[in-house]
């Protein structure tokens, strides 16, 4: 089954207007501008194809906090917050800008985070593994080695450390979680010509970029 005139997609059998997409379109604009006409058809091309993806997944979150009771804030218009580099680096693109759009993504995240169970064998066993990441300011800067030579008293204590390993390691997982969850969501999605992903091989003019 086909989407229907006017829409982007079916969202599991539901169509999701077409406008929704153009709203975010029209409050993102482009970066770049291409001189040559086929470059700016072509970019205008994937970057719709970028907002659908955008688009659904904040539908799919709306969907999911609602499955679970959960209160999201309503906002009157599409705005996107800043996106973190870092966040594009580890997260990839297109779900880096859906968390910085969609008030749903990130409230979803946030309850998938807090239900991640991180045991004391697992933090204890990354700060074993990481000593180079808890030398104290003072070995640092004398250039002690965490892997043979430096003594304990050049390490952070593991008490004082635990709760942002504990915290590092529950957002991790969190983001996993989310990354499965979003997976498994679109699999009931259909996307109209022109609204495919913008790395899917089957439209000609594709690409795949992080």
């Amino acid at each position: 089954m086909r989407p229907p005139l006017g829409a982007a997609a079916l969202v599991h059998g539901e169509p999701l207007a077409e406008e929704r997409v153009d709203a975010l379109l029209e409050a993102v604009p482009p970066r770049d501008r291409e001189a040559r006409p086929e470059g700016l058809a072509h970019a205008e091309r994937q970057r719709r194809r970028w907002a659908t993806q955008v688009v659904v997944a904040d539908e799919l979150a709306q969907r999911a906090c609602a499955e679970r009771g959960l209160t999201t804030p309503q906002e009157t218009k599409p705005r996107l917050l800043a996106v973190d580099e870092a966040d594009v680096a580890g997260l990839g693109s297109i779900v880096a800008v859906v968390l910085a759009f969609s008030a749903a993504a990130r409230t979803l995240l946030a309850r998938l985070t807090d239900e991640q169970d991180i045991s004391e064998a697992a933090v204890r066993d990354y700060y074993d593994r990481n000593r180079d990441r808890f030398l104290t300011p003072e070995a640092l800067r004398r250039g002690a080695d965490p892997f043979g030579g430096a003594a304990p008293a050049d390490f952070l204590p593991y008490e004082r450390v635990r709760e942002g390993i504990a915290r590092e390691l529950r957002r991790a997982a969190g983001r996993r979680a989310f990354f499965a969850w979003l997976d498994e969501a679109r699999t009931g999605v259909v996307y109209a010509v022109d609204h495919e992903h913008p790395g899917d091989p089957s439209h000609p003019d594709h690409e795949h970029r992080h």
